[in-house]
């Protein structure tokens, strides 16, 4: 995920503050990774340096000074831009779990049992998903990660089930090499 994409793109609805945009990042991307206050005041500065958003003005509210920011017109083509191209697909497999079962098969370990596990994991995080979605008064992007969230987990989960059901015959392979 491009930081300075979604940076961008909460700048788009009009200038803010860093621990503004902070915190509604934290609010639109639910079941992503936090933002560090520094990764966004870090990647606003950049922004201005590049002519992506420049500063709107500065106020104190009776507390510290805060920088208001706001995207300018090649910000905008630049988020609109990003926001059109189509992500590829990944080109190869980097999940940890096949790397995993592939080692346990060759190290003579047991993959059918680590499958088990990460499989109860899974479901264990699946049941997690499901309650924050179906959570009264949950919001659109909240419901839309878990929804994301959700397909992946189960599409590992589709993929350890057929590898746990080959497990035999993978083994079988390896002993033969």
């Amino acid at each position: 995920m491009s930081t300075r994409h979604i940076l961008l793109g909460l700048l788009a609805g009009g200038p803010s503050h860093g621990y503004d945009l902070k915190r509604r990042h934290d609010d639109r991307f639910p079941e992503a990774r936090p933002l560090a206050y520094g990764q966004v005041y870090t990647t606003l500065q950049r922004l201005v340096r590049d002519g992506l958003a420049e500063v709107d003005g500065t106020e104190s509210d009776g507390g510290p000074e805060r920088t208001r920011y706001r995207s300018t017109e090649a910000g905008t083509r630049e988020l609109d831009r990003w926001a059109g191209q189509i992500a590829p697909p990944a080109p190869f497999v980097t999940n940890e779990i096949f790397a995993k079962v592939v080692v346990s098969i060759l190290a003579g370990g047991d993959p059918d049992a680590y499958l088990r596990a990460q499989r109860a994991a899974h479901m264990a995080r699946m049941r997690e998903l499901t309650a924050v979605k179906t959570a009264h008064g949950a919001d659109l992007a909240t419901v839309l990660s878990a929804d994301y969230a959700l397909n992946h987990l189960d599409a590992d989960l589709r993929w350890m089930n057929t590898t746990a059901a080959r497990l035999t015959t993978l083994t079988a392979e390896v002993d033969a090499a």
